[in-house]
């Protein structure tokens, strides 16, 4: 798995890959710039489900935004194991910031921007 940033690099090889997007990340005062994963040797299992796993990743990165904690953890739990297991570690930390999130309200100036 090869990891990017930023959207115009993504633009110029969504026709050829599968192409992810992961976290936001800003670090100090520079623009947040959005982390992508380039996945390479799908497990032959995966391919004939590969739009509906492609499309359920990407709802679960759009509720996060929205803060939909169920439908993000019922998503996971569908990917977890996808993608020869490459995910799984980013799966499992999403999980657990929102397991955070339930208990404890991030607040109303939240973002799903990852600040280092």
């Amino acid at each position: 798995m090869y990891i990017i940033f930023g959207n115009e690099e993504v633009d110029k090889i969504r026709e050829k890959y599968t192409v992810l997007e992961l976290d936001t990340i800003q670090i100090g005062n520079t623009e947040p710039k959005t982390a992508h994963c380039i996945l390479q040797g799908i497990p032959l299992d995966d391919l004939p489900d590969l739009p509906r796993l492609k499309s359920l990743h990407e709802n679960l990165m759009i509720n996060y935004g929205r803060r939909g904690w169920k439908l993000c953890l019922q998503a996971i739990e569908q990917l977890q194991g996808r993608w020869g297991g490459e995910l799984d570690s980013f799966y499992g930390e999403l999980a657990t910031r929102i397991a955070g999130f339930q208990q404890t309200d991030p607040g109303p100036d939240w973002t799903p921007v990852v600040h280092k």
